[in-house]
């Protein structure tokens, strides 16, 4: 296979284990370049930054890795994928953009929260092939190495047969060892939603604060989505796009031209 120009990123910041472990693979596929906030992004979804100047600066991380060049963002994930595309790599055809590995789930509705799928989401809108890979495991020293198996998979398979009728894939990976996930499964995003609630509390001086905290309900009993997927031992893989109209809709809101 001829050499790759990859775009990797994430959202949990250019010094997460998750992101070492992407490109540690991307790596073997061509020439990767890094862009990825300088702080962690988690949950930030598809914001991007308008009311300040953004800063792109070239650091040594992966210094040992070869082709691989990497730059540290002070924007969004969002962001990040925006100056890749426009600035670093403004004259190179990107291959591919993969963003992650993310130290959690993005199973179900947390895509639209997920600053790891936003930033996937973005080159998805650029025309760029892209993949937002997720661990369901939120620790900071989370074991990616089962995840490489898979990631090294499905990056090899799309780059050589493109992604047919969609631009984005939504993976995530069962935090469990390499000899037990059963294998992947192609499937839908489960319909789902949270239960919020907000901590009260007083911070030292006495001004009052509120902490989101909630419960995740899956409300899917299908049996093909990512959520039962998983659960079940596989690595899910939702193909996904940006286009959030309900088609089914359409017709029965014409009330609406009278």
């Amino acid at each position: 296979m001829k050499k790759k120009t990859i775009l990797v990123t994430n959202d949990d910041g250019v010094t997460a284990p998750g992101l070492k472990a992407l490109v540690s693979v991307a790596k073997e596929f061509g020439k990767v370049y890094v862009v990825a906030p300088d702080s962690p992004q988690s949950g930030q979804g598809h914001a991007i930054t308008l009311n300040k100047p953004l800063r792109l600066k070239k650091v040594d991380i992966f210094k040992k890795m070869k082709n691989v060049e990497a730059y540290k963002c002070s924007g969004t994930p969002a962001d990040c994928v925006k100056l890749g595309k426009h600035v670093l790599l403004k004259n190179k055809k990107v291959d591919l953009c993969v963003s992650g590995i993310n130290h959690g789930s993005n199973l179900a509705i947390n895509i639209i929260y997920s600053g790891t799928m936003s930033a996937a989401m973005e080159a998805s809108i650029e025309g760029i092939d892209s993949i937002g890979f997720s661990l369901t495991d939120f620790s900071w020293e989370a074991d990616f190495e089962p995840s490489k198996k898979y990631v090294r998979k499905i990056i090899k398979n799309v780059l050589k047969n493109g992604l047919p009728n969609c631009k984005l894939l939504n993976v995530n990976i069962p935090a469990i060892s390499k000899k037990k996930i059963k294998g992947i499964k192609v499937c839908h995003q489960a319909d789902s939603h949270w239960i919020e609630k907000f901590q009260e509390g007083k911070d030292p001086v006495g001004r009052p604060y509120f902490w989101l905290t909630g419960q995740f309900v899956n409300n899917d009993k299908n049996p093909n989505t990512d959520v039962n997927a998983v659960e079940k031992g596989y690595v899910s893989v939702v193909p996904s796009m940006h286009d959030l109209t309900k088609y089914e809709a359409i017709e029965p809101m014409k009330f609406l031209e009278k």
